[in-house]
């Protein structure tokens, strides 16, 4: 026992010796700290493995304790055991089934970012914000997110119970919700809503985005678009480079979009527009709320910052943190928080989100029959004849198109970015017809707008 106790010590000396090299960098107050810290923890093993009623593994104990270790940083670091690791690396997400949300901890509650439009979570109900209290009558405090992964995915059809509480309504909510794989659609409802106002709805940024993104603005300018109504809202993020790609269409060259900030030089990074071409002018309203994270938080912070585009809607989740992920020797790995984003101001997005410039709460339309617009559609296309079935095709294409048309006109977020978009024309005209250049500015200085 004895022997087997000092190979264990000495492996774990050797262990943080190697540590040690890693962060060298560390002044010698601190190292000193470390190592009668390490005293301490070692002291604690030896203790377990002498008097625990039974006998564990050294290496279940270690990973215990760097599992606990690491959860104690923040919701986003923690270690990944080999098994966990090589999934991350392998990328299997797409193998399961999902109920179609992004979650986070906030507060130490188990926390909906946003659910993914058109996913079994959106079409239950499920809101930003909500908090998951239960997964299966299993109390989740104390959760991490990769268990709390491991317990929402399944097989495509099976069912999985969940309980939220909704605060701002003081609620207990009750969902059971059938998995599916979860297909996502990046760049929804490109159209023009009305006098060259554009649209386009912006769910993720996944790997042909920014493809997909500036198809859409060349559809636009096609149909004569002179302004645009960019949607970011419920979108969580996804790739960074793909973030910042999007973001490089709205600004010229040199422009800065997002800066890292870490304890390390290597992590202190700026990221700035090489935009030489396509180059979109058009004014701009982006639609964020409380859904909005991550890397729609970048877009809308950069656009925000560098006066290119006026956002309209409620604060952002506040996802700005960026983390890497480190291999062990023996197969496992960590998620390690190396930084944190900072909006080309300067301000730090994680914790804080970003505060729209006109903040417009989205009110729930009423429930009930359809409304007269609803009714005109239908009663165009019943009175329609069509004989070609490709022509029906169309027409149902035609006939869906528009009722998308219509709940966007509906929306009252919508509406008030369409009012700031024909303010701001009336106002250049107003201002362009004026021919005293010696007139004093008109100071636009003030607090953020509020339309009830």
């Amino acid at each position: 026992m004895v022997k087997k106790f000092f190979v264990f010590f000495f492996t774990l000396l050797a262990f943080f010796s190697l540590t040690n090299l890693a962060v060298s960098q560390i002044d010698q107050k601190i190292k000193d700290d470390l190592y009668s810290q390490i005293e301490l923890y070692s002291y604690t093993l030896t203790t377990i493995q002498a008097d625990y009623v039974e006998e564990m593994k050294a290496k279940d104990l270690i990973y215990g304790s760097l599992k606990g270790m690491l959860a104690t940083l923040d919701p986003h670091s923690q270690f990944l055991d080999p098994e966990e690791y090589k999934e991350l690396k392998t990328e299997t997400e797409g193998k399961f089934g999902g109920l179609g949300i992004e979650i986070s901890i906030r507060d130490g509650l188990l926390t909906i970012i946003t659910p993914i439009e058109d996913t079994p979570a959106w079409k239950a109900g499920i809101k930003a914000g909500d908090r998951i209290v239960k997964i299966e009558d299993e109390l989740t405090k104390d959760i991490t997110l990769s268990d709390a992964v491991k317990k929402l995915r399944g097989k495509p059809g099976t069912d999985i119970s969940i309980t939220i509480l909704r605060e701002e309504e003081f609620k207990i909510l009750e969902f059971t919700i059938t998995r599916e794989i979860i297909h996502i659609e990046d760049v929804k409802h490109t159209q023009i809503l009305k006098d060259g106002i554009g649209y386009i709805r912006l769910t993720e940024f996944r790997e042909d985005s920014a493809k997909a993104f500036r198809k859409a603005l060349d559809e636009l300018t096609e149909k004569g678009a002179s302004s645009l109504i960019l949607d970011l809202r419920n979108n969580p993020g996804g790739l960074l480079n793909v973030a910042i790609k999007i973001t490089e269409e709205f600004l010229p060259t040199g422009e800065m979009i997002v800066s890292t900030k870490g304890r390390r030089a290597s992590q202190n990074t700026v990221t700035q527009s090489t935009n030489t071409r396509h180059l979109v002018e058009w004014p701009m309203v982006v639609l964020i709320n409380e859904g909005s994270a991550s890397g729609s938080e970048i877009l809308a912070g950069a656009l925000k910052d560098n006066k290119r585009a006026i956002i309209l809607g409620t604060k952002s989740f506040g996802k700005g943190s960026v983390q890497s992920v480190i291999p062990l020797p023996d197969g496992s790995g960590l998620r390690l928080t190396t930084s944190k984003y900072f909006t080309p101001s300067g301000t730090s997005i994680h914790g804080i989100g970003i505060e729209p410039d006109i903040l417009v709460d989205y009110v729930e339309p009423s429930e009930g029959p359809a409304d007269e617009n609803e009714k005109k559609i239908d009663e165009i296309f019943d009175n329609i004849q069509v004989k070609e079935a490709e022509d029906k095709e169309q027409l149902k294409l035609s006939k869906k198109e528009l009722e998308i048309h219509d709940k966007l006109l509906a929306d009252n977020q919508v509406q008030s970015a369409i009012s700031v978009l024909k303010g701001i024309r009336v106002y250049k005209k107003f201002n362009d017809s004026i021919q005293t250049p010696e007139q004093a500015p008109i100071d636009l200085t003030e607090e953020p707008a509020v339309i009830q």
